[in-house]
């Protein structure tokens, strides 16, 4: 039997049953390696990582494109929408993979804002890159979980350690995208870069991590019924305390120019050409070395039946939409298929009732739906912005 078709009937068991990923693996890693001879493990797994994204491309349960999505057996249900703003091409991009690695209670979703001459070709290789990435960190740091010597003696909070597993997944993972970025010879990354949002839904729990200022908010329901956001991400903006002074003692500056009242930048020493509005990115190895970082803010969320679903956007939703106005958007959709275009129309609208002179960003919004029935509707939908609003672009 060929390759192609071990890895054909691996998969088909796989759409049978549930597999443990680290198992399914380190299989599928043993098949691959036993016909190309020796190999580096992590080169195997990161391969094995890549095969299970093209069977998931195959079986179509991989979005990256405008589109509304849902697997015959899943549960869940999210749509997704991207517009081209007024600045030239489209730097957005985003991706959602159901049955992450071939685990049915698991879902991975990000979405990445490109800056730079080069920044939509970064956006779409970190897509590309990290769904891979995370699958090998996570196998990896559950395999170091489970051989460790816990000491029983002591309490033991297993919420914890799950959340230990990710974290460290997260963190090696976005080192590792940077690193590969910056090695790779065909994209200029020396200017260009992209923030990343990013989310692991498994089970009831949600594992989320970001850098830059793309945003995930959390639509859940309060005592009294009605729909509130809950911001899951922070905004690196150069201006955060914590992030001003980790750049200023790198010998980078903070400060806006004359030209952007309020806009804070990062900027090299002396060189006022390249200032960049967000902390911490993939790229800009230029500003690397002065304060700029690629480490993830890394954060859980156990989901209740009072939580409705998550917003994934860019800052050109954020820039004119607040949370509060987003989730309501969201929700007063007619179907949920429609939920992130609506969104995104409604953002185009109000780039030009709120930003006029200035050039529209590119926006883009994910919604990850968290149950499988709608509610009611919460709460009226906002006078400031109808239905017919909504629609005009």
């Amino acid at each position: 039997m060929d390759a192609k078709k071990v890895m054909r009937s691996v998969f088909s068991f796989c759409s049978r049953a549930m597999v443990l990923l680290p198992t399914f693996l380190d299989g599928l890693a043993k098949t691959i390696s036993s016909r190309k001879g020796k190999s580096c493990p992590c080169d195997v797994g990161r391969e094995a990582a890549n095969t299970l994204a093209k069977e998931a491309r195959r079986n179509e349960s991989i979005l990256s494109s405008t589109a509304a999505v849902k697997i015959s057996k899943s549960s869940r249900l999210a749509s997704a929408c991207s517009k081209r703003g007024r600045k030239g091409v489209n730097q957005d991009c985003f991706i959602l993979w159901e049955e992450f690695g071939c685990q049915e209670d698991m879902t991975f979703c990000g979405v990445f804002d490109g800056h730079g001459p080069w920044g939509h070709a970064v956006a779409k290789r970190v897509r590309e890159l990290l769904p891979s990435f995370l699958l090998c960190k996570w196998q990896e740091a559950l395999g170091v979980g489970s051989s460790q010597d816990w000491n029983f003696e002591m309490e033991f909070d297993a919420n914890l350690q799950h959340f230990d597993i990710w974290k460290q997944s997260f963190l090696k993972t976005y080192a590792a995208v940077d690193q590969e970025l910056k090695l790779h010879r065909s994209i200029d990354t020396f200017c260009s870069g992209t923030t990343a949002s990013t989310i692991v839904k498994q089970g009831e729990n949600l594992l989320i991590a970001n850098i830059g200022d793309s945003r995930a908010v959390l639509a859940t329901t309060s005592d009294d019924g009605s729909l509130v956001p809950l911001q899951l991400t922070i905004d690196f903006k150069p201006n955060l305390p914590q992030e001003a002074e980790r750049i200023k003692q790198s010998k980078g500056r903070v400060f806006c120019s004359h030209d952007e009242p309020g806009l804070y930048r990062v900027w090299m020493p002396n060189d006022e050409t390249l200032g960049l509005a967000v902390s911490r990115a993939f790229g800009d190895y230029c500003l690397k070395d002065f304060g700029l970082i690629s480490v993830p803010y890394v954060t859980q969320r156990k989901i209740t039946s009072r939580d409705q679903f998550v917003i994934l956007a860019t800052d050109g939703v954020w820039d004119v939409i607040s949370n509060h106005e987003a989730i309501q958007i969201v929700s007063s959709a007619p179907d949920r298929e429609n939920s992130a275009k609506l969104l995104v129309e409604c953002a185009a609208r109000a780039w030009k009732l709120k930003r006029r002179g200035f050039a529209r960003d590119d926006i883009s919004a994910l919604c990850l739906f968290l149950h499988t029935t709608e509610t009611n509707r919460f709460d009226p939908p906002l006078k400031a912005l109808t239905k017919s609003t909504w629609r005009q672009n």
